[in-house]
């Protein structure tokens, strides 16, 4: 998705850069005390936007629990986000062969995902009555629909073009997707970067069509056993595969705490989006993140 300009006018104009001399001499003014006047809009504001943000939230009821629903929806998206974020410089450092920069964003990915993952129990106190009681004013609004979170799906190598359809008369952003099946995902990257190290990746795998889904292929799990079996401290592509490991777990997690939360809410009734709901989340699961990485500790 693309990210804003923080190099606008309006924000330069408000966040001035300031050196460690000028803050030792701002304090000094202040005699230790914060500042409380501006010439302008308050740099924190101008930077974080928070007033915007919290002018986000318009539930469709007097609900107070809808509240709850609402924010930390939107408090996953912007995880999601910045999780894309993570990933696509993570993406950026492994095709320029940099594997050991590469740790760093992935690192903060998992983590992002963490905080993702405990966004959850914000929504841990709704029980069915309490969703019942603003559900239907939801009509078919779904997290299902939920582009940040599908842009993330396919970073990560989960690929069904069929997903993108809902967003279709949104033009940006169903181009935006559109680019993201497009090019290869995260794992692909990984699998071309095997590849160049040596690793005996067939054509077939290298050549494939990378909008569609990545199908787990043996050599994939035999060059991964190859690689764990070096344990020393230089070997980046074991740190690499660990990192990895930690991105799709969180994400599994993430995936499993969504079906306890519709079980929790909704026990086994059709989803909002059209879909089967407690079923159909379950089924998704079957779907894995970087296959080869998990089936090749069988052969360790």
């Amino acid at each position: 998705m693309k990210q804003t300009d923080l190099r606008a006018p309006a924000l330069a104009a408000a966040v001035r850069p300031a050196t460690p001399q000028q803050r030792a001499a701002r304090a000094a003014r202040n005699g230790g005390e914060p500042t409380l006047e501006f010439a302008e809009r308050v740099p924190y504001d101008a930077y974080v936007h928070a007033s915007t943000l919290h002018r986000l939230q318009q539930p469709l009821s007097d609900d107070p629990g809808e509240m709850s629903f609402l924010m930390v929806s939107q408090i996953m998206e912007l995880y999601f986000g910045l999780t894309c974020h993570e990933l696509r410089e993570a993406q950026s450092c492994l095709r320029a062969d940099r594997v050991w920069d590469a740790l760093v964003p992935l690192r903060r990915a998992a983590m992002h995902l963490e905080g993702l993952n405990a966004a959850w129990k914000g929504l841990r106190w709704m029980t069915p009555a309490d969703f019942n009681r603003f559900r239907n004013l939801l009509g078919e609004g779904s997290g299902f629909q939920s582009a940040m979170y599908r842009h993330l799906e396919f970073l990560l190598g989960l690929r069904d073009p069929a997903l993108i359809r809902p967003f279709r008369r949104q033009t940006e952003v169903y181009d935006e997707l559109c680019a993201v099946l497009a090019a290869p995902s995260l794992w692909d990257d990984v699998v071309a970067l095997l590849a160049r190290r040596g690793s005996d990746v067939p054509a077939e795998v290298l050549e494939r069509d990378v909008a569609e889904e990545h199908r787990p292929h043996p050599a994939l799990e035999a060059a991964w056993v190859a690689v764990y079996a070096d344990s020393g401290p230089d070997n980046h592509l074991r740190l690499l595969g660990e990192a990895l490991a930690e991105v799709a777990e969180q994400f599994g997690d993430w995936r499993w705490n969504h079906v306890k939360a519709v079980q929790r809410t909704m026990g086994a009734k059709v989803g909002s989006g059209g879909s089967a709901g407690l079923a159909w989340l379950q089924r998704s699961m079957a779907r894995v993140v970087f296959p080869e990485l998990w089936s090749a500790r069988t052969a360790m």
